[in-house]
């Protein structure tokens, strides 16, 4: 009776061991796409960056971890063809904007996670471009084996000035909005 009562107990442990041990979801990122949109006084482009890697962390199916590299030597602009495109590629990548040669990951880390509703999350992360690190926030929608969000990124906090009104004043119609928009739909 003894072995018996010990043998439960320790099926009891293992089974509980099992149930709070955390989950690892890598992404696949043939599937998971991110599209920017940057806007300017005189209109806007748009296109898309791809995933090098990223994770996202479960406990008891709950939320509670993910980091995740984007390869920015993939970065295109979607709204354009032919050689006005390959223009704005290469300016996108150069120092200017988003120095690829130099910063070839950008790179996202979940700090602080935060149940806003059921399968909604409220994300503190750090965001780094171009070697320097700041803190993001957004809403973040995760299903069974999806997750989604939209993401505002102001630019200049990571040294792209690049046509800048609120860095030069003078600039016109030639100014580029600070902040650039992110979406960004996850499979795994």
């Amino acid at each position: 009776m003894k072995k018996l009562k010990t043998i439960a107990l320790a099926l009891i442990v293992a089974l509980t061991a099992v149930s709070v041990t955390a989950q690892t979801k890598k992404i696949d990122i043939q599937k998971s796409t991110i599209s920017w949109v940057g806007k300017k006084v005189t209109g806007e482009h748009s296109g898309t960056v791809a995933f090098k890697d990223g994770t996202l962390l479960f406990r008891q199916n709950k939320l509670v971890g993910g980091t995740f590299t984007v390869a920015m030597q993939t970065l295109t602009a979607t709204d354009l063809s032919g050689e006005y495109q390959q223009k704005l590629n290469t300016h996108l990548k150069s120092k200017d904007f988003f120095g690829t040669d130099t910063f070839p990951t950008a790179v996202l880390v979940f700090k602080r996670i935060k149940t806003k509703a059921k399968n909604l999350y409220t994300i503190a992360a750090d965001l780094t471009i171009k070697g320097i690190t700041n803190p993001v926030t957004f809403d973040l929608l995760v299903q069974p084996t999806t997750a989604s969000t939209t993401l505002v990124v102001d630019r200049t906090k990571y040294d792209i000035k690049y046509n800048s009104a609120s860095i030069f004043s003078t600039i016109g119609d030639k100014a580029i909005a600070d902040a650039f928009q992110l979406t960004v739909s996850m499979q795994y």
